[in-house]
């Protein structure tokens, strides 16, 4: 009976073993997933602050948490199964699906640079796009939903590219790390975008209740300094919309045999790296990132128009075909 109990107990132990082993490589994987999807990353930490701009200072945090929460059921609800269904059953529905992803990034670029150069023209083709009128509690629930829209194609991006650096075959593993990533990831990028958006009151409140002159002196510092921050954060975040936009459109075209972009892309990397060889890495970097955008600005730029005369026309037309509600 002991033996009996003491190699059950053995077995138990090998079990416990292996399931530590596991989740060892679980999370491993994970975090070696998380690292190659930090591009996008970084781009979804500079874009987010955007959508906290204008409100007042109580609003700030809990639209951040309903952005956060919409992140992360992007990822869990809808672009988990879609990723792993899709890599079983459709995989060349992917592409071009990024793609399309790719091109609203684009256009939400190009229009927000478009609306900085041509405020009036830009508001006229807001309005042909949203005819009525905005509350102010409607305007956040706008933000609210057009951060989670962007969120969505950014976080595809980074499921898809967790997906491909995930090293193993086991379907319902994978399944976990995808979404331990995925849950990682936003948890790290909103809590970093809520103390952001919470920086210039952190200063305040050191400018205030500092206990040396050093400390309100560096609180009052913080205080001028997050309004330029926040502005150069919003310039970044829509050239990093743009910019992956346009690389997401370059690399998909790629994959259709379109090589042409690539070519100049790959080009001007490597002209960087030959340039500043000191800091090849940055340069190569650099430049694909100034020749992603160029592109993103370009399919932009066509985008502004198509959504102004093809789909919202159309997408009302399909609206007035819809039984209406009470």
């Amino acid at each position: 009976m002991s033996v009996g109990l003491l190699a059950l107990l053995d077995d138990v132990a090998g079990l416990v073993k292996v399931a530590a082993a596991s989740l060892d490589d679980v999370a491993g994987q994970a975090a070696k997933a998380g690292v190659k999807a930090a591009g996008a990353v970084i781009d979804d930490a500079a874009v987010t602050p955007n959508y906290v701009t204008g409100f007042t200072a109580d609003r700030e945090l809990p639209i951040v948490g309903k952005i956060a929460w919409g992140s992360i059921k992007n990822k869990l609800l809808f672009l988990l199964p879609a990723a792993l269904l899709l890599s079983l059953f459709a995989s060349w529905l992917i592409t071009p699906l990024l793609m399309l992803g790719g091109a609203y990034l684009c256009y939400e670029g190009a229009e927000k640079i478009f609306h900085a150069l041509r405020p009036h023209d830009a508001e006229a083709h807001e309005a042909s796009l949203e005819p009525t009128a905005i509350e102010p509690q409607s305007m956040e629930d706008r933000q609210v939903a057009g951060a989670i829209k962007t969120d969505f194609i950014l976080s595809a991006e980074i499921m898809t590219i967790i997906l491909a650096a995930i090293d193993v075959e086991n379907f319902w593993t994978r399944a976990v790390i995808l979404a331990i990533a995925g849950v990682g990831i936003t948890v790290a990028v909103y809590g970093a975008v809520a103390l952001i958006v919470k920086g210039d009151d952190f200063g305040l409140f050191m400018a205030r209740n500092g206990r040396t002159g050093a400390g309100r002196a560096f609180g009052r510092g913080v205080v001028s300094f997050m309004p330029v921050f926040m502005q150069a954060l919003s310039v970044i975040g829509t050239a990093a919309m743009t910019w992956v936009g346009g690389s997401i459109i370059v690399h998909g075209l790629y994959e259709f045999g379109f090589a042409g972009p690539e070519h100049i892309v790959e080009a001007a990397a490597h002209w960087a790296e030959h340039l500043v060889p000191a800091i090849a890495g940055v340069a190569g970097w650099f430049a694909t990132a100034v020749v992603d955008f160029g592109f993103g600005i370009a399919i932009g730029a066509v985008m502004i128009p198509v959504a102004g005369y093809v789909i919202a026309p159309a997408w009302k037309a399909i609206k007035g075909l819809l039984p209406k509600r009470a």
